[in-house]
């Protein structure tokens, strides 16, 4: 848990996040984004307590590289089991990604996945107010200027001034819910933790954790070259992805973004700096409860949130989390040095 180089690369890539601004900007001038969308809904059988049910979309606006369908149940249902899509639900709230074969999508063209679920032997039903990828599916597509990096969220995108998780699931890894259950759960410890030491805390995003279908196979985020040394492959490689994939800047003055990815490789690791986190495959297992003790995965959190926060490593083993001390979480805490750091720093005011 460092950030070995990692300032080097996120100021590169702030760079060319400004060069993509640029070229956005003038696109904004000459074009104009369709959106819309179809979805039908249909219980296929349903027994004492269990349903299945298929979701067809139907994409009516630009084509489409990969899509997250999002709808909310209204009489308690929730999903067991899903297929042809990755699917996590919160509470009410269920958020459905593409599989890996199954993302593009051109103007007309359709898919569906489909899953078991629970209901209460009372009511089971057709949920309304599909979006896709924010937008609402309405049956009909609209017409509006592509939105420029500055422009205010659409319906749909978290709020600013949250923090934005992200699960990078490879094309060839199989779908656990332990990941975004275990990811959730060490953000809200460290959500507390910051709420304890500062008598502030950040904001989360509802869901927590956005499960993302990668495009490539875990050897490819692994071995394919990026910024620089071997550790920061497989981490470098999926910030590139999420970039491209939600239009993020690195830094970016709407969201602190975390990120992890179910790939490794040999001497991967991660880090946090210019309000991003980092991780690879060993922090993704431990946050799911397959890797050590969860006051390491806690501890580890907090200390690069503080770096995605703007602060440094401590100079030595000093009892804050900002020093190998971490992994004596939650025996760490932050010194009033730190304190002043993160309430005075570039992303001090996210929180509340």
């Amino acid at each position: 848990m460092h950030q070995r180089g990692l300032l080097r690369g996120l100021i590169a890539c702030a760079l060319a996040a400004c060069l993509v601004g640029i070229a956005v900007t003038i696109k904004v001038m000459a074009h104009a984004a369709s959106a819309g969308c179809q979805v039908t809904y249909t219980v296929g059988t349903q027994w004492a307590g269990g349903f299945s049910a298929n979701v067809a979309i139907k994409n009516l606006g630009d084509p489409l590289a990969s899509w997250t369908l999002r709808w909310n149940f209204g009489a308690g249902q929730t999903i067991s089991q899903a297929w042809n899509a990755g699917v996590t639900q919160s509470g009410s709230a269920v958020t459905a990604s593409n599989a890996s074969w199954n993302g593009s999508l051109a103007t007309g063209d359709s898919t569906s996945f489909g899953f078991n679920g629970t209901w209460n032997n009372s009511s089971n039903d057709v949920p309304t107010g599909f979006t896709l990828g924010g937008v609402a599916c309405t049956g009909s597509a609209t017409t509006s200027p592509t939105p420029s990096p500055t422009t205010s969220p659409t319906p749909g995108t978290p709020p600013v001034r949250t923090v934005r998780v992200f699960w990078l699931k490879p094309s060839d890894v199989t779908y656990d819910q332990r990941y975004p259950d275990g990811m959730t759960n060490v953000m809200q410890e460290a959500q507390r933790f910051f709420k304890q030491e500062l008598g502030k805390t950040f904001t989360l995003n509802s869901p927590v954790v956005e499960v993302v279908n990668g495009d490539k196979p875990r050897s490819w985020y692994e071995n394919t070259p990026n910024c620089g040394d071997k550790y920061w492959w497989a981490v470098c490689n999926m910030e590139d992805e999420l970039r491209r994939k939600f239009g993020l800047g690195a830094p970016d003055s709407r969201w602190i973004n975390v990120g992890e990815v179910s790939a490794e490789g040999d001497g991967a690791g991660g880090g946090g700096g210019n309000g991003w986190v980092i991780l690879s495959g060993h922090d993704a297992d431990g946050a799911a409860g397959l890797g050590g003790p969860m006051n390491r995965w806690y501890g580890g959190m907090v200390h690069e949130l503080g770096h995605a926060f703007g602060l440094p490593d401590a100079t030595s083993t000093d009892g804050t989390c900002m020093s190998a001390s971490l992994y004596d979480y939650p025996n760490c805490h932050f010194s009033q040095t730190q304190k002043n750091g993160i309430l005075g720093g570039p992303y001090g005011g996210f929180l509340s």
